[in-house]
């Protein structure tokens, strides 16, 4: 299913910087009509109105808070693309006395925020004609690092959730992208000391408008993300991609 984003009002979690920021540039380039900046605090936002005016509306979401969520839905009642980017990243190894509740945090966060997003707006998106809605893995939905364990098991729990979502929201006529970017320059990739191999965000932003474009169901958008994904690709293609029975 191909999405052109040309005219069309979008959504972007966690929009305020780093691939937030420019996905929400990205999209204005490519000539959509409004973007929702929704970020936990609205004032973070600012600096993307200021430069983009009426074309960019920020609005309070806080995956954290369900309710929040479910306002932002109510506010973009009229969006027709939906980029659910938001995360969080915490370092530990399986064997790290904080392990369990690093990864406890980062579910809450990077997979049942998720599903809510999804829940939330899957019904404006039908609504609205269709439309699209974009996940914002990580390479490491497929390669796990010890450092960064659960983390990995996190976003390969996502990418599970998205594979549904794929098939589910198909039947309502709305396209679900799964991007897997590796090392980004953002404050989350500086945190995890990956600044020295990471790639500029905007790859991700343009990646995304030229994956739905192509009506494409995965984007490895960066140098390390395209080398995973081009080992990934037959298995993609034979198995995520493919038309499978249950059980």
């Amino acid at each position: 299913m191909n999405v052109d984003v040309a005219g069309k009002v979008a959504l972007v979690t966690g929009a305020n910087r780093g691939i937030g920021k420019a996905i929400v540039e990205s999209l204005i380039a490519a000539g959509a009509a409004k973007v929702y900046a929704a970020v936990r605090s609205v004032d973070t936002a600012a600096a993307l109105v200021a430069a983009h005016g009426e074309r960019v509306v920020a609005v309070h979401l806080d995956l954290a808070a369900p309710a929040s969520i479910v306002a932002a839905a109510d506010t973009a009642a009229d969006v027709e693309i939906v980029i659910s980017n938001a995360g969080v990243l915490r370092t530990s190894t399986p064997l790290a006395d904080d392990a369990i509740d690093n990864l406890r945090y980062e579910i809450e966060i990077n997979v049942y925020g998720l599903i809510r997003m999804a829940q939330a707006f899957a019904p404006v998106l039908k609504a609205n004609g269709g439309g699209a809605f974009v996940q914002v893995n990580s390479v490491v939905s497929m390669k796990a690092f010890p450092d960064f364990a659960t983390y990995c098991a996190s976003k390969a729990a996502a990418y599970s959730i998205t594979q549904s979502l794929h098939t589910v929201l198909k039947a309502q006529g709305t396209h679900v992208l799964s991007v897997h970017p590796g090392p980004i320059k953002t404050d989350m990739g500086k945190a995890a000391g990956l600044e020295a191999i990471a790639d500029p965000p905007q790859l991700v932003g343009d990646g995304i408008v030229a994956a739905l474009k192509a009506g494409d169901y995965h984007l490895f958008p960066d140098t390390m993300a395209k080398q995973i994904g081009g080992a990934y690709a037959a298995f993609a293609a034979g198995v995520v991609e493919a038309e499978m029975g249950e059980g």
